[in-house]
């Protein structure tokens, strides 16, 4: 998408006026606005502070994760709430509103009422699993709408090794059987988009060989895959994925050492920029898993997290702490590290203009 002349002259006019108000550089002002729209925060409980509305009034805020502890009756009242402080920020537009998102996999992952109500395990498992996931897309979009969100970070697409493995004993994984997994996901990842709702495929190369105990919400992983098995076994959803036009992609904390011995997929170069976007030629944005994870202690605080996944190519951050000083702590990091060179400026900007992109149309 290009933006409009309109939009870039709007949003040049509100920065400028709003610079002068707070005695900002205009640049600085122009920065803090455009590394806004790469931080997705959270809250605790059902009422957002008022804080975190007055960031997003400030162009400092992304979109909103929701969570279950966020979700009552008054969720798409307070949704509009974040949308209307979002029109009050500087060259915001009602064509780009807030991508608020949620975790509706299905089954027992489903922040908000409604389905998708089976597992991806019982789809994967039916008499006609890519209608069965075509029906769950459906049933998630519906879910999401009534609640007025508008990007879903699901389908999941491992594909589990062993029965009772970490994506398996929850039923998140169509399948052991890679062209199950990948039939599966590209129908979610359709029959959700062509409904309005942005789609995620996770978590990239995939984590269907970690063990049950093998989760990197709470400390490292490593998989020892050779590459040929990655690309030949875990790949393959997310190579029909991208065939299915899916807008986002969310890789994995887990570090592989056959491409990258050092940084886990979501801090690489080698995976997100030569694997994901070079080898597989996805062009779409990239969305991190929880920052605050534990499969990354040994990688500093989440603002020097941040700026490395920023680094190797991620597009969105994901706070999702559901502590309000996470994200403004992440988006300063970032705007210092573009100021002093540590991102690099055409790189950053080519990811913003990715993330408006498929921000364009969302229904507010």
């Amino acid at each position: 998408m290009v933006l409009s002349t309109t939009y870039m002259v709007r949003k040049a006019l509100c920065l400028i006026a709003w610079s002068i108000a707070l005695d900002v550089p205009a640049t600085v002002a122009t920065l803090t606005t455009d590394v806004g729209i790469h931080v997705i925060h959270s809250y605790p409980g059902a009422t957002p502070p008022q804080s975190l509305l007055d960031l997003t009034a400030q162009g400092k805020v992304g979109g909103i994760i929701i969570f279950g502890e966020n979700v009552n009756s008054n969720l798409p009242a307070t949704i509009a709430k974040f949308q209307s402080a979002y029109l009050k920020s500087p060259g915001s537009s009602p064509s780009t509103p807030l991508l608020i998102m949620t975790d509706q996999e299905g089954g027992l992952v489903r922040r908000l009422p409604g389905g998708p109500y089976s597992s991806e395990k019982q789809i994967g498992q039916s008499a006609n699993p890519t209608q069965a996931a075509t029906t769950a897309g459906d049933q998630a979009a519906s879910a999401l709408k009534a609640q007025k969100n508008n990007a879903n970070l699901a389908p999941v697409l491992e594909v589990f090794r062993k029965p009772g493995d970490f994506m398996d004993k929850d039923q998140r994984s169509y399948s052991n059987v890679a062209s199950v997994a990948a039939a599966c996901g590209a129908a979610f990842i359709k029959e959700q988009q062509a409904l309005g709702i942005l789609a995620t495929a996770k978590h990239f190369p995939g984590l269907g060989s970690a063990s049950a105990t093998q989760n990197t919400d709470a400390a490292p992983v490593t998989l020892g895959l050779s590459l040929s098995e990655i690309r030949s076994v875990d790949e393959v959803p997310f190579q029909q994925a991208i065939a299915a036009e899916v807008k986002m992609v969310m890789p994995s904390w887990a570090l592989y050492p056959a491409l990258d011995p050092k940084y886990p997929s979501g801090l690489s170069s080698k995976w997100i920029q030569g694997e994901l976007r070079g080898r597989l030629g996805y062009a779409g944005v990239t969305v991190s898993d929880a920052i605050e994870a534990g499969g990354l202690r040994a990688f500093g605080n989440d603002a020097n997290r941040a700026v490395l996944a920023s680094q190797a190519g991620m597009d969105l951050i994901l706070a999702a702490g559901r502590n309000t000083t996470q994200g403004k702590a992440v988006g300063d990091a970032l705007v210092k590290a573009v100021i002093d060179g540590t991102i690099d400026r055409g790189a950053f900007d080519a990811a913003t203009q990715r993330i408006l992109a498929i921000r364009n149309g969302l229904g507010a």
